[in-house]
């Protein structure tokens, strides 16, 4: 691979590696453990000589990433080729943050909303005769994805050594255009995981009422709680250095009491 330090072994187990990308899986961070464990050996190798560099790369790793487990490799590699040219971290974090969402939303649309299903059905109807090739085959393909994710590790680290000079040429401009894509992309995760739904209704007789959530919130500003909400968190989190296990007690709270109260 016209490498000094990341060789094709390198990068092979760290294929092998992503399949534990959700052995760590919470709310908090989603599979950054799992992704900062596979990358670390390759990480190490990189700043052999240059713990704080090391320790930067590390924290990079470890901040929120939810993409998809079969193509992750492709992601891990594209990065560690950039590691181990000692691009500029803004960089490194901007195309993380800016190519997860993608390649999670071409992996379920792929993997688990065409070629499963298509692959269950063909070999359930296998199975419903009597014929011991439809869990073969079904395991079989199964397998072969599996083993498909050091092939895209090693395409991401390949593409990613070959885009290096361009990278280097455009620096700011790509810096730029990455961090704006992932600004949005965690604004499109935000619009898809909160949901805040106000079902109290406000009697103006006996048979007539005003459904806060539909007839007011929703008129005036849709989705108005969620980002209201999401940017308190981000208030607390960023201003007061509120630990994020805090705020998602308060969360898991707020939602039972209100829930209880008949409010949400």
């Amino acid at each position: 691979m016209g490498s000094e330090i990341v060789t094709k072994k390198d990068i092979t187990r760290l294929g092998l590696r992503s399949s534990l990308l959700q052995s760590s899986f919470n709310y908090e961070r989603m599979q950054a453990g799992g992704f900062t464990w596979a990358m670390v050996p390759l990480l190490k190798k990189i700043y052999k000589d240059d713990p704080q560099g090391l320790s930067a790369a590390m924290k990079d790793n470890l901040e929120f990433i939810n993409t998809h487990p079969n193509f992750v490799g492709f992601l891990m590699g594209l990065l560690i080729s950039m590691e181990e040219k000692k691009e500029d971290r803004g960089i490194i974090k901007g195309l993380k943050v800016a190519l997860f969402g993608p390649i999670a939303g071409i992996g379920d649309a792929l993997f688990w909303f065409t070629l499963l299903p298509i692959m269950a059905g063909v070999c359930s109807s296998f199975a419903s005769q009597g014929s011991v090739l439809g869990p073969i085959l079904f395991f079989a393909v199964y397998f072969a994805v599996f083993c498909l994710r050091i092939g895209w590790t090693h395409i991401g680290y390949t593409l990613g050594i070959k885009a290096i000079d361009r990278i280097k040429e455009n620096s700011q401009i790509i810096s730029k255009a990455a961090t704006i894509l992932g600004v949005t992309v965690i604004g499109g995760l935000i619009a898809s995981y909160v949901h805040i739904n106000v079902v109290s209704e406000i009697a103006i007789d006996s048979t007539h009422s005003v459904a806060i959530q539909k007839d007011f919130f929703d008129k005036i500003f849709p989705n108005i709680l969620p980002m209201g909400y999401t940017l308190l968190m981000y208030y607390l989190l960023r201003t007061k250095k509120m630990h994020p296990v805090v705020l998602i007690g308060v969360t898991f709270v707020l939602a039972i009491v209100m829930s209880a109260l008949g409010i949400l």
